[in-house]
């Protein structure tokens, strides 16, 4: 086993499956399912010729499918790239081209900005719509619908060997023109975010299979956290893949909702909030 978010994942899959992973707009989903899920949608890419390397976006709102995908793509030793869904035409252009984008899993709404930038962007060969509620017809784009993608494919884990070498990216941006990607090997990331440094003591773990051991047998409870921010920020990324290689339970919101996040709080028993400055400390408060 490598130093690699979807084998540590796994790992914890095959120690829990029944326990619940994620609960989004309360509902559950659990360990077992969300690998399935994830698998059928990594066959799916594989069939389109997603590989080692390629670079796959993910353009939306919080929800299982976005989890999924980020976990399909690892499986196949791809590597998934956020979108920033307040980016407008301009920003969209360069961003798809720039990560070299092969594959663009999307929530409906957004194919007219899709459809704004397609014919620049060569490289991109498939579309993959999630159905938001929005009632855009992505079809128009050419887009896959994203549980049809999911039912025509295989639900078994059967892909090769992955390493510690595999590619992590987080695009961000703000304040110095253009986003950018930041470019991570997954062991790198994994001591610095994802906890195999202790910070406290600055030991670092050195066995996988201790590792994932642990974090199968602590219990589903300890920790449960909350996501409120948007999976296009690591911020929220690593607080979901943090706890998914640790064994816990993350309740992830649609869209930050300070009202929401209080309620969540009370009916989840959370008992750590991460926030993102005044923007989400203001309305909470």
């Amino acid at each position: 086993m490598a130093w690699n978010i979807a084998d540590l994942t796994e790992h914890v899959v095959d120690s829990v499956p029944d326990r619940v992973a994620l609960f989004v707009a309360d509902e559950p989903r659990t360990y077992a399912q969300l690998e399935e899920r994830a698998n059928r949608l990594a066959h799916h890419l594989a069939a389109q010729g997603v590989g080692p390397g390629d670079h796959v976006g993910i353009y939306g709102f919080n929800s299982h499918a976005f989890v999924e995908t980020i976990f399909a793509a690892y499986k196949l030793r791809a590597v998934p790239v956020n979108v920033n869904y307040r980016y407008v035409e301009a920003e969209l252009r360069y961003l798809f081209d720039n990560a070299d984008l092969v594959v663009l899993v999307h929530d409906a709404q957004f194919a007219p900005r899709i459809a704004a930038t397609r014919e620049a962007l060569p490289l991109l060969r498939h579309l993959i719509a999630i159905d938001d509620g929005s009632g855009e017809d992505a079809t128009a784009i050419g887009s896959v619908d994203y549980e049809d993608a999911l039912a025509g494919a295989s639900p078994v884990r059967d892909f090769g060997p992955r390493s510690d070498d595999d590619i992590y990216i987080l695009y961000t941006g703000g304040t110095t023109g253009m986003p950018k990607g930041v470019v991570w090997r997954q062991e790198d990331v994994l001591c610095v975010l994802g906890g195999l440094v202790n910070f406290e003591t600055g030991i670092r773990v050195e066995d996988e299979w201790e590792f994932a051991k642990a974090a199968a047998e602590a219990p589903s409870d300890a920790g449960l956290g909350i996501v409120i921010a948007p999976l296009m920020h690591g911020a929220a990324q690593w607080g979901v893949i943090n706890a998914l290689i640790n064994g816990r339970t993350t309740v992830l919101m649609s869209k930050f909702d300070a009202h929401e996040a209080w309620r969540a709080v009370e009916k989840y028993r959370i008992s750590t909030l991460g926030i993102t400055g005044d923007a989400m400390g203001r309305p909470l408060i």
